[in-house]
Order: structure tokens, then sequence, then C-alpha cells
């Protein structure tokens, strides 16, 4: 009975796509946090102008 327990993954998959989403919920509200600020949208934009332009886009 264990091991057939043991063997039985139907459930794994589930439970690790919720985790995979759940990581990803988290790492792109603490990515996305500076853009909640008002000015962050338009400091990312100036950012990604200049590094198109060719310019120093550290």
């Amino acid at each position: 009975m264990f091991k057939s327990f043991l063997k039985e993954e139907s459930g794994a998959q589930v439970v690790e796509y919720a985790l995979v989403i759940a990581v990803v919920s988290i790492l792109l509200i603490i990515a996305l946090q500076p853009l909640a600020t008002g000015t962050g949208l338009s400091d990312l934009i100036d950012r990604v102008f200049t590094c198109l332009g060719g310019v120093n886009c550290a």
C-alpha cells in the first residue's frame, strides 16, 4: 500500500504547477513594484529609449 502511494504522481504535477505560478507571481510583484509609484514607469521608458538610442545603458 505504501509503495503504491509513493508511485502515485497524478497530484504532484498540480502542486508543481501551483508552485511555479506562485513563484512567478511573487517575482512579478517585486519587479513591477517600482512602477506603482507613478514615476517608475516614465523612468523605465526613458531608460529603454536611451538604450535603443545607442547611448550608455547602464
